[in-house]
């Protein structure tokens, strides 16, 4: 029996929780199966996990069954996924230094695809120009342009970033607004508990323990996107251009297979392709872990610096946002979940 596209999303739907809980999973998506030759045509449940082991080396309860409820699974190694910033560690190559240098202080004009951060971020990447109404701004992410939910309204955006070089005489733009991301919980917010928190705290320090304690109210914890706008100093300083792409046509929807394109402050242009739908899948910001739902997941495109590039179709039409990734795959926000959370247009 042929499985049909709903027939894959809402199996995975209905057995997500017991397989995202299993050892060594970090997410579940829809896709192509793969075998031995290669790439199928056959649709099936895709559990990702940071590494493959052995059978022998997993409980019985961790195994992924080859079928559920007449769709078939299959176990595709992606890594752990992290938001990602620049990593201070990483060494840039010759053949990286003779490109288009994305990491470059760009007067007078700045175009979209170069390194951008918040003042205290080391770097990422300008995704494209939006605009609400009039009004124009930056796309990029929180982790980004909000240093992870820790930055305000106002505070200086700078390009290069941090890392490349960027100082305050580089500020090009303002934190304008950011959709917060849920860890899964908040400070809670009653006398009680703050006063128990103190006490707990207090105990640790006359024992000398390095611990702390925080009060937590459960929230949903889980995302659907991590964005944030900038608003620029000078609009007429920016533009919408990509270097080696062009100017982004539109919004399209990303299918199975779509090949897409990127231009991003580390890794320059690349290009892959999409190889997972609706993924539900864990991101580790600086060793904190969040859910993000309804994914796309493309083949390995991108590195830490990278976060913040818009992904573009054949047609420069951007079908999302890239935010996270593994050396085996990249994490994107559909372009739509983005404009539509923020009230904003792409600028064509």
């Amino acid at each position: 029996m042929t499985t049909n596209l709903n027939q894959a999303l809402s199996i995975k739907q209905q057995n997500l929780r017991h397989l995202i809980s299993r050892r060594n999973v970090v997410g579940v998506g829809v896709g192509y199966k793969e075998t031995s030759d290669g790439l199928t045509d056959e649709l099936a449940v895709l559990v990702n996990v940071a590494q493959k082991l052995p059978k022998a080396q997993l409980a019985e309860s961790d195994l992924v069954p080859k079928m559920l409820d007449g769709v078939k699974t299959d176990v595709i190694e992606t890594g752990r996924f992290l938001a990602g910033q620049v990593d201070p560690a990483r060494v840039e190559t010759a053949a990286e230094a003779e490109r288009f240098n994305t990491k470059n202080r760009c007067r007078p004009t700045v175009p979209a695809g170069v390194s951008i951060s918040h003042a205290d971020v080391t770097a990422g990447t300008f995704g494209c120009l939006v605009r609400r109404g009039s009004e124009l701004f930056i796309l990029s992410n929180n982790h980004v342009l909000a240093n992870v939910n820790s930055a305000k309204p106002g505070d200086p955006i700078i390009q290069p970033g941090r890392y490349d070089g960027g100082r305050a005489e580089d500020q090009v733009a303002v934190l304008a607004e950011f959709i917060p991301i849920d860890f899964g919980g908040k400070e809670a917010e009653s006398g009680l508990a703050r006063s128990l928190e103190q006490l707990l705290n207090f105990f640790a320090r006359i024992f000398k323990s390095s611990h702390r304690f925080m009060s937590y109210n459960t929230t949903p914890g889980e995302n659907l996107v991590d964005v944030a706008l900038a608003r620029p100093l000078n609009p007429e300083q920016l533009t919408p251009e990509i270097p080696q792409i062009g100017r982004p046509r539109g919004v399209a929807q990303a299918g199975l297979g779509t090949p897409v394109q990127k231009m991003g402050r580390t890794t320059g242009y690349t290009q892959g392709r999409i190889t997972q739908i609706d993924v539900t899948t864990q991101v580790e910001y600086n060793g904190r872990l969040a859910t993000f739902t309804d994914q796309l997941m493309a083949s390995g495109m991108s590195e830490g610096g990278d976060s913040g590039s818009v992904v573009l179709d054949e047609r420069q039409n951007v079908i999302g946002l890239l935010f996270a990734g593994s050396r085996q795959a990249t994490l994107i926000n559909p372009i739509q979940t983005v404009l539509r959370l923020l009230n904003v247009e792409i600028v064509t």
